[in-house]
């Protein structure tokens, strides 16, 4: 038996290195940090309605211009007035999905961040999915495609759809009909003035705008370029000292609109809405659906079919043809 003689002898015997000790814990954070952006500011604020047929269809009319109509006395109104019919507008719906595959032992494992494997990645899919849906209808300028035997149909979109109230960079085009896609044109600066002559001709057609979509950069342009908002000052009078320089809302001559940031839709394009005037019809909802078990694993599917219901997209108007970079 050795015995120890010195102070030096005994650290250097008792002394145990933390990679010797058998059996210590992984220190992992029992928790998922995931900042990809959830938020689908368009499908959230629009209408929501049901869709029975593939073929998805509403109906769109129109008052006659204001006149004078002035009448004589007695008159026996022999000459009447036409009936104009109403329009039948449509738009076709599109399958979304996602799916997911678990093994059973991947369930069944202690997992750190999640009890449930399956029941997290069915959470993931369901974000994943309800921004597809909020990226084809704002990021996308196509048109509708009927279905062919190895293509999906595709619903029209919002950009296609809004063609009475639009401005274009040179060269550009709004969709002349349901099937084709908007042309883009040659990139100018946003201005005030491009956003109120739109303003105006949705009001004058009737429409009554109350949100304003725009990507991300040019809702920072608006914030700085706009004359008489987002001006910048310090309040240090009531609370903590306050620097404010951007704009969430727009007072113009006929109202206010919304300013709403979009991740997702072109930054090219500025959309002015009246959202109670867009709908997502849905066929199906979003639904999950157990698929057939053919080993030891878990299938899961999730789907949702659907189409843009463009009430009436006059109420509506976009500036196109944006620069996509600071002013």
């Amino acid at each position: 038996m050795s015995i120890i003689t010195n102070t030096a002898e005994f650290l250097n015997h008792s002394t145990t290195e933390t990679g010797d000790i058998v059996g210590t814990r992984e220190d992992l954070s029992n928790a998922i940090y995931d900042i990809s952006p959830t938020e689908t500011p368009f499908i959230s604020n629009i209408g929501r309605t049901k869709a029975t047929n593939v073929r998805h269809e509403w109906q769109t009319d129109v008052l006659a211009a204001a006149a004078s109509n002035a009448q004589i006395q007695g008159n026996d109104y022999t000459s009447l007035d036409a009936v104009v019919a109403t329009k039948r507008k449509s738009n076709v719906t599109q399958i979304s999905a996602k799916t997911i595959i678990i093994a059973g032992t991947t369930e069944a494992l202690l997992k750190a961040g999640r009890k449930s494997e399956l029941a997290y990645q069915v959470a993931k899919i369901g974000k994943e999915l309800k921004r597809d849906v909020e990226y084809n209808l704002t990021g996308v300028r196509t048109g509708e495609l009927v279905a062919v035997s190895d293509t999906g149909s595709k619903t029209r979109t919002l950009e296609n759809w809004m063609s009475s109230n639009a401005s274009h960079g040179t060269s550009g085009a709004t969709a002349t009909t349901a099937t084709t896609t908007v042309t883009d044109g040659t990139q100018r600066n946003l201005t005030e003035d491009l956003v109120r002559g739109q303003i105006q001709a949705i009001w004058s057609a009737g429409g009554d705008p109350d949100c304003m979509l725009v990507g991300p950069v040019n809702k920072q342009n608006i914030s700085s370029q706009f004359a008489g908002i987002a001006t910048l000052y310090r309040d240090a009078n009531s609370g903590p000292a306050t620097i404010v320089g951007a704009s969430d809302m727009y007072i113009h001559d006929y109202g206010e609109l919304k300013v709403v940031p979009s991740r997702f839709s072109r930054d090219r394009t500025l959309s002015i809405l009246q959202k109670d005037m867009w709908a997502v019809a849905y066929l199906r909802p979003f639904k999950i659906e157990k698929l057939a078990k053919t080993g030891d694993a878990e299938k899961r599917l999730l789907l949702v079919e659907y189409a843009l219901e463009a009430r009436n997209e006059a109420a509506s108007g976009k500036v196109a043809d944006l620069t996509t970079s600071l002013i």
